[in-house]
């Protein structure tokens, strides 16, 4: 299925880059990155392991502090904002974690309602189940509300991290590797839930990935990392039209008949 461009608003992006750089050690991961995100869009970030992509949307989230560089998201920069207001902005960006994140000892209720009781006080019992209810039904596993994570399939998991995230209504969504793990079929679903989540709840959305396919059904835009820096932004069919070797082998393993 191919991914029409979305046509969202691009003079004021709600995630905004400059100069970014990270080291650990002598280790140079990030190496002077700019990027902007803008609304309504998918952007897909693409790289090797070990290239620093998870390591961005960490600093993005606050997870991490940059060593040099400008993060503006959603109008604030988080090097220069309180903790309070911090925590404040990270209610208004989804992170997607790679493996999920589900509490074992919970059901996928008591999963989702985690975020809700923490983050929204003074929310009824309704509103509660109401807002449960709704993201389940978003990610197509209504009947798996009293389940516990160890019952679900590991696209099932992966669909209910989804959900727990989407529960308080994220402006901003970063998905880490959501197709890692899953066959085939599986990260088709992955794939096309991502792009209904951009739909239905009109997000903004980053996706690290290092599957092409996931790349091509799920992004507007596509930020290639190589040595550090984003070397090549555009449509798939931009970044991969080249023959820079750092690039083709991407596409070879991915796609060569």
């Amino acid at each position: 299925m191919e991914k029409k461009i979305v046509k969202g608003d691009h003079t004021n992006p709600v995630i905004s880059i400059r100069g970014l750089k990270k080291s650990f050690e002598d280790y140079h991961v990030l190496r002077g990155i700019d990027l902007d995100l803008y609304q309504g869009e998918n952007l897909v970030v693409l790289g090797r392991s070990g290239t620093g992509k998870s390591v961005l949307i960490k600093i993005i989230s606050g997870l991490l502090k940059a060593d040099e560089g400008d993060v503006e998201v959603l109008g604030s920069n988080i090097a220069h904002i309180t903790e309070e207001a911090l925590q404040a902005l990270r209610i208004r960006i989804g992170f997607s974690f790679q493996n999920s994140a589900l509490y074992d000892s919970m059901t996928v209720r008591k999963n989702l309602e985690f975020p809700l009781v923490r983050n929204r006080k003074g929310i009824t019992r309704k509103e509660i189940d109401t807002n449960v209810e709704t993201v389940l039904d978003a990610v197509g596993l209504l009947q798996t509300i009293n389940q516990m994570p160890s019952e679900l399939s590991g696209g099932q998991r992966k669909r209910i991290g989804i959900a727990r995230t989407l529960i308080l209504n994220p402006e901003i969504m970063l998905y880490d590797e959501p197709t890692a793990g899953l066959d085939p079929i599986t990260c088709i679903e992955i794939n096309d839930l991502i792009n209904e989540v951009q739909e239905r709840f009109n997000t903004s959305s980053i996706i690290i990935t290092h599957d092409l396919t996931c790349a091509k059904q799920t992004g507007d835009r596509i930020a290639m990392m190589l040595d550090g820096q984003f070397q090549r932004t555009g449509t798939f069919e931009e970044v991969f039209d080249t023959n820079d070797n750092r690039v083709k082998p991407f596409y070879d393993y991915n796609f060569i008949k």
